[in-house]
C-alpha cells in the first residue's frame, strides 16, 4: 500500500492527509487509543498487515500542561509508541518520518538551536520526545526522518492562532500575552507540504527542524493575528512569563536553526509571517 499517517486527526495529521490526497499518494490516516499503545503487538501487527512505504507518526500527548499531571500516558503516546513504530517500519522496511518539537532544548540560550545539538528539555513533554527521538535514532536511524517543529496552527482543532483570532473577534477587552517566549509560528500546512516534497525526493535520513523562517514572540504573534483580523492591535498587552503561572517549564528561546536544509539542497519553508497571512482566511472563516 502507500503511506501511513498516525495521529490523523491533529492538526498536522490532517493537514498531511490534504496534501498527499493533492499529490495523489495513496495513504491509510489511523488513530491508536492510549489502550491500544500499551501493547505493541497492536501497532507492529498492523504495520505488517499494511505493509505502508511510509509511516508519518504526527501521533503525540500535545498537552504540555497535562503532561506534567500525566506522565505516564504522555510516555506512551510519545516514547514508546515511536519505538513500537521504528520496530514495525522495519520488518517492513518502511520509511518511518517522526514528528518531534523544539521542546527538547532547554531554551537557555538566544541563538538557533542546531538539529545535532544536544537536547535538554524541561518539561515531561519535551522529555518524553526526546526520548522518543532517542529510540528511534537508536532502534531505526537508517531509514527514518525526524522533523522538529513548534508552535504549530492551522484552521484544525486548537492552537494559539485560532485563539488568538477568536479573542480579537469577541469583544474589546484587553488581552495579555507572554512577551519573552521566543519561537517560530508555524503553518501546519507549509510543514506538510515540506515532510512530502522532502521525502519524496529521497533526501538523506537524519533530524530536521520543519518550521517556518524568522522568529516572535507570542506577544508578537498575537498582535499580527489581531492585525490581520481588524481589531485593534493594542488591546494585547506584553506580560513576562512569570506571571502568567504554569505546571510545565517553556523554553524561552527555541527558535530552532535551518542550516540542514541548505547542505542537502531543499529549500527552508518560507518565513513565517507569509505563511500566517496566507492561511489566515480560512483561519478566520473557521473561527466566525
Amino acid at each position: 500500500m502507500g503511506w501511513v499517517v498516525t495521529g490523523q486527526s491533529g492538526q498536522l495529521g490532517r493537514s498531511l492527509l490534504q496534501a498527499l490526497e493533492m499529490h495523489g499518494i495513496s495513504f491509510t490516516g489511523i488513530s491508536f487509543s492510549l489502550e491500544n499503545l500499551e501493547d505493541r503487538r497492536e501497532v507492529i501487527e498492523y504495520i505488517k498487515r499494511e505493509k505502508p512505504t511510509v509511516i508519518i507518526n504526527c501521533a503525540a500527548w500535545t498537552n504540555v500542561e497535562s503532561a506534567e499531571t500525566n506522565p505516564i500516558q504522555a510516555r506512551i503516546a510519545n516514547t514508546d509508541l515511536v519505538e513500537y513504530l521504528a520496530s514495525a517500519a522495519k520488518s517492513v522496511n518502511a520509511i518511518l518520518a517522526h514528528i518531534s518539537t523544539d521542546y527538547v532544548f532547554s531554551g537557555s540560550t538566544d541563538r538557533p538551536w542546531l538539529e545535532d545539538g544536544i537536547t535538554n528539555p524541561l518539561s515531561v513533554y519535551g522529555k518524553t520526545k526526546a526520548d522518543g527521538e532517542s529510540r528511534l535514532l537508536r532502534d531505526y536511524s537508517e531509514r527514518s526522518y525526524i522533523f522538529r517543529t513548534s508552535w504549530l496552527y492551522s484552521a484544525y482543532g486548537k492552537n494559539f492562532a485560532k485563539t488568538m483570532t477568536k479573542l480579537a473577534l469577541k469583544d474589546s477587552s484587553i488581552v495579555t500575552v507572554v512577551d519573552d517566549q521566543i519561537g517560530q509560528p508555524t503553518f501546519a500546512g507549509d510543514l506538510a507540504e515540506q515532510i512530502i516534497t522532502s521525502i519524496t525526493a529521497e533526501i538523506p535520513f537524519g533530524i530536521y527542524h520543519g518550521t517556518n523562517t524568522g522568529s516572535a514572540s507570542w506577544f508578537e504573534f498575537a498582535q499580527e493575528i489581531f492585525r490581520l483580523t481588524g481589531a485593534d492591535v493594542s488591546r494585547v498587552s506584553p506580560i513576562p512569563s512569570n506571571k502568567y503561572v504554569q505546571l510545565a517549564v517553556r523554553p524561552k528561546y527555541s527558535v530552532l536553526g535551518q542550516g540542514k536544509w541548505e547542505t542537502v539542497g531543499f529549500q527552508t519553508m518560507r518565513p513565517w509571517h507569509e505563511a500566517l497571512v496566507a492561511a489566515f482566511p480560512t483561519i478566520l472563516n473557521e473561527c466566525r
